[in-house]
């Protein structure tokens, strides 16, 4: 990417603040972000000067506030230059607890561009979860807003490390700081501070079927990349615009986005899911760029379907890709979209946080009758799938999916073991099972880990099953994904009873209101619990007692 622009050439060797400083230069007075909230009872509070409510909340639209590129920039500068105020070190970590708004990614660029780690947090976390993943990434400032003032306030004097607890809203609780009356009176210059594509930039958090996160460490050159990745895929130009619904802290809504920050395209946060608040924001917006999870999807076609959406209320002409992650995609339900959509493309990618989300693999938007595939390496990715002594298999055998690229991670910071365990002379191994045919597309097949996705969300059975086992009348639990045509997988608990115990379906459904509603069981299977010989559930056999079919079944099928 070049210009005739003063800044030094944008390449993949240069840090991604970089592409922010030279989008506020080149397009400083275009607007480069919006945030709706068309479900708003409520006008949501402003936080920052510089961000406008542009629109009254109303029946028909809602809450709409925008930013331009060059807003966007000094409100990362002044966030910048009041960490550095704060004796910021490069390398420190700056975790940002917040829900998708139009804060969240000047907060992100500010810490970049502070030399700092950035860290965003899943929202999803409760206060004790918050606590583990705050010490495991060594955080030294965490903002955060008002939907987590009780967990957070929970664990405050826990956190001995965190030297600042900065509050985005109105209304800061005592023992936070309030950052919109911090960031007035910061520099809105750019700090000089120098930074490299080697250097450290973010951690994002991963779990395996034991439920304890690792904190994954990114370099700069891996978020670069990523926008070069996904403008590849998707030739995003400046007239494109990205509705982007999934929360900020997933790898996968962030750099799909990165594909349009490259070339100083549009992006809309959009705060709802129902069929009606996307196709509206897609039409006032005129969102030329879709990226939805499975079940958004499927409520959208089943909404036309029914006559609860006509599509004719909206307009839609302008829409040219709706792409799918996060969970495989039902061949069907492509089938189905492209009876109502017929001039979209489509593609879905495959990614891990530990290769800075999609791309690494991906299908292609010319290559939809292959859909059942993640595809082929993506642009500057290498994929092999091996055996368990690593060595590569016959093509069409099932073996594990290793992945080579710039967007692979550096490590598992402060973790050594499990990135020897991960990471082979820069190949990521990522404890999927695929499979690959003649021409060369890859199926995922199954998981080593036993993580359930639900939605796009992980879910860890060894935490639903600790949750279970504190029931008087439970002997033995063991939690599976069963197959799911909306969610992709739910989740479903195996429960052994002690002996002469009557428990039902619906006691366990009461006292699993203890969990997280995302996190409960949606099926009860009252069965005897089967493990091997030195004690561990017997999952694969479980999987194939309840699925119905094998998983290979459920990917391949076409």
């Amino acid at each position: 990417m070049t210009s005739n622009s003063n800044l030094p050439p944008i390449s993949e060797n240069t840090p991604i603040t970089e592409i922010l400083a030279r989008n506020a230069e080149l397009y400083g007075s275009d607007v480069c972000l919006v945030e709706m909230t068309p479900e708003a009872q409520e006008p949501r509070r402003i936080t920052w000067k510089d961000f406008e409510l542009i629109e009254p909340p109303t029946e028909a639209l809602g809450q709409r506030r925008s930013t331009t590129w060059q807003k966007f920039d000094e409100l990362a500068n002044r966030f910048a230059n009041l960490l550095l105020s704060r004796g910021l070190k490069k390398g420190d970590k700056v975790a940002i607890l917040l829900m998708n708004c139009l804060e969240w990614l000047p907060i992100y660029f500010g810490a970049l561009k502070a030399g700092a780690v950035a860290v965003p947090m899943n929202f999803r976390y409760s206060a004790d979860e918050i606590k583990y993943c705050l010490d495991l990434a060594d955080v030294d400032h965490l903002v955060f807003g008002p939907e987590f003032i009780g967990r957070v306030e929970s664990i405050c004097d826990q956190l001995t490390r965190v030297k600042s607890l900065f509050f985005v809203g109105e209304n800061c609780p005592s023992f936070a700081e309030s950052l919109h009356s911090l960031t007035i009176y910061a520099s809105a210059v750019a700090p000089e501070i120098k930074l490299t594509a080697d250097d450290n930039a973010a951690i994002y958090f991963s779990s395996g079927t034991t439920g304890f996160p690792k904190a994954i460490l990114h370099a700069h050159r891996s978020l670069t990349h990523s926008c070069f990745t996904e403008q590849n895929h998707h030739s995003q130009t400046r007239r494109d615009v990205f509705l982007c619904i999934p929360p900020l802290y997933h790898t996968g809504a962030k750099m799909h986005w990165f594909g349009s920050f490259l070339v100083g395209g549009k992006a809309v946060l959009l705060r709802g899911v129902k069929p009606q608040t996307i196709l509206h924001a897609v039409s006032e917006e005129r969102c030329t760029i879709v990226w939805l999870l499975v079940p958004w999807a499927q409520d959208i076609l089943d909404a036309i379907e029914s006559g609860q959406v006509k599509l004719n209320d909206y307009v839609l002409q302008q829409w040219r890709l709706m792409h799918i992650g996060a969970q495989p995609v039902p061949p069907s339900l492509i089938k189905r979209w492209k009876k109502f959509f017929p001039l979209h493309e489509y593609d879905t990618n495959y990614g891990l946080s530990e290769s800075i989300g999609p791309g690494c693999v991906h299908l292609g938007v010319e290559n939809i009758h292959k859909v059942g595939a993640i595809g082929k390496p993506g642009y500057g990715w290498k994929a092999k799938i091996v055996d368990e002594k690593r060595q590569e298999v016959i093509q069409g055998e099932v073996g594990e999916l290793a992945v080579y690229g710039p967007g692979v991670m550096k490590e598992y910071y402060n973790d050594p073991e499990a990135t020897k365990a991960t990471l082979d002379a820069g190949w990521l191994f990522t404890g999927d099972m695929a499979c690959q045919d003649e021409d060369g597309f890859i199926y995922l097949v199954d998981r080593k880990k036993d993580v359930i996705i639900t939605g796009g969300e992980n879910l860890y059975p060894v935490q639903i099953e600790d949750f279970l086992r504190r029931h008087d009348d439970i002997k033995d639990v063991a939690v599976i994904g069963l197959p799911d045509a909306r969610l992709g997988e739910i989740a479903a608990a195996i429960v052994e009873l002690k002996p002469d115990r009557k428990t039902t379906e619906e006691d366990l459904i009461q006292f699993c209101n203890g969990l997280p509603r995302y996190k409960r069981p949606r099926k009860f299977i009252f069965a005897q619990v089967p493990r091997n010989p030195t004690g561990k559930i017997e999952k694969p056999k479980l999987r194939e007692i309840y699925c119905g079919k094998s998983l290979v079944a459920t990917q391949i099928e076409r």
